[in-house]
C-alpha cells in the first residue's frame, strides 16, 4: 500500500486542469475491463478533481462524472511528464493536459485499468475491504477474518487482499517479525495476546510504511527486517542470528527462527522446513 500511495500522488501535478488529449495501447492487456472508446471520449475534455488509494486500487476522479481506476499489478508506475511527452512502447495510457502529461506504463501488463461514467464511485471500489489505518479494521474484524481461513498458514493469510488490503510480500514479513509470530503458525495456534500484537503490528508497519514511502519512496527505518530480507545472507536485526528463508504459498518467506519459533501443538513443534542460507 505505501508503494501504490506514493505513486498516487506522482498525478498530483495534474489536478485541476483539463485533459486535452487521450493516447492509449488500445489491445493492451490492461483494458480487459475497460471500453477504450469511452474512456477516450468521455475524458477529453474533463478535469482531474482528486485521487485517492485503498490498498492495491487507486481511484481518480474527473468532472462528467468519470471514474478511473487503477491497480499497478506487477510493474505498473505512474508518473508525470511534460505535456511534449512522446509514449513508448509500454506507456498504455497518457492523459495529455496543457502543462503536463500524466503516464500509466505497464512492462509486463499485470496491471488493470478501469473506466466508468456515473454519478456515484464504482461499486468494485465501494466494496474493498476497509483500509488498515481506518477505524473499521478492529481486532474483532481481523480475528473474525482469520477464522474464515484456519488452514491458511498466517504469511498467507496476511496477504490475501479481502482481509488485509494492500499488504504485500514484504510488509507481511515485517509483520510477523515485530509480533514474533513464525509464518507457519495457523490462526489457530495464536493467544489473544498473539493475535493483539498481530494486529497491532499490521497498524504500526502500514502506517509507518505509508509515512516513509508512500511520501517520498524513502526506505523503512534503520532496524526493519527490511534491510535484511532481501540478502541471502541476511541477519535479524535483534539477535543477529541468520535468516530463514523458505516458499510458504508460493511467496518467499523470510524470518528469524529464534525470534519467531514454531508454536507448539499437542506438545510438538511444528516442522519447519527450510534451511538457512550461508
Amino acid at each position: 500500500m505505501a508503494e501504490v500511495e506514493y505513486y498516487r500522488k506522482q498525478w498530483d501535478p495534474g489536478i485541476g486542469e483539463v485533459i486535452t488529449s487521450v493516447a492509449v495501447h488500445a489491445d493492451k492487456r490492461v483494458f480487459r475491463c475497460t471500453s477504450v472508446g469511452d474512456l477516450q471520449k468521455t475524458l477529453k475534455g474533463a478535469r482531474l478533481l482528486r485521487s485517492e488509494a485503498s490498498g492495491k486500487q487507486m481511484l481518480f476522479r474527473f468532472s462528467k462524472e468519470a471514474w478511473l481506476g487503477i491497480h499497478l499489478g506487477m510493474t505498473g508506475t505512474l508518473y508525470t511528464d511534460s505535456s511534449q511527452f512522446r509514449p513508448g512502447k509500454h506507456d498504455h495510457l497518457v492523459l495529455f493536459q496543457r502543462k503536463h502529461a500524466l503516464v500509466f506504463a505497464d512492462m509486463r501488463q499485470f496491471g488493470l485499468i478501469r473506466f466508468e461514467q456515473s454519478p456515484n464511485p464504482p461499486e468494485w471500489w465501494s466494496g474493498l475491504a476497509p483500509s488498515i489505518s481506518s477505524d473499521s479494521f478492529t481486532l474483532e474484524r481481523m480475528r473474525d477474518f482469520l477464522k474464515r481461513h484456519p488452514k491458511l498458514p498466517i504469511k498467507a493469510s496476511l496477504l490475501l487482499q479481502a482481509g488485509f488490503p494492500g499488504v504485500g510480500n514484504w510488509m507481511a514479513d515485517e509483520i510477523l517479525w515485530l509480533a514474533r509470530i513464525n509464518p507457519h503458525s495457523k490462526p489457530d495456534d495464536l493467544s489473544p495476546e498473539k493475535l493483539g500484537k498481530l494486529w497491532k503490528a499490521i497498524r504500526f508497519v502500514c502506517r509507518a510504511a505509508i509515512e516513509r514511502i508512500g511520501s517520498d519512496f524513502s526506505e523503512p527505518p534503520k532496524g526493519w527486517l527490511f534491510h535484511e530480507r532481501w540478502s541471502a545472507n541476511g541477519h535479524c536485526p535483534r539477535d543477529k542470528s541468520l535468516l530463514h528463508r523458505e516458499t510458504i504459498a508460493g511467496r518467499t518467506a523470510v524470518w528469524c527462527g529464534r525470534c519467531q519459533p514454531p508454536i507448539k501443538r499437542s506438545g510438538k513443534r511444528t516442522k519447519v522446513s527450510s534451511i538457512p542460507t550461508r
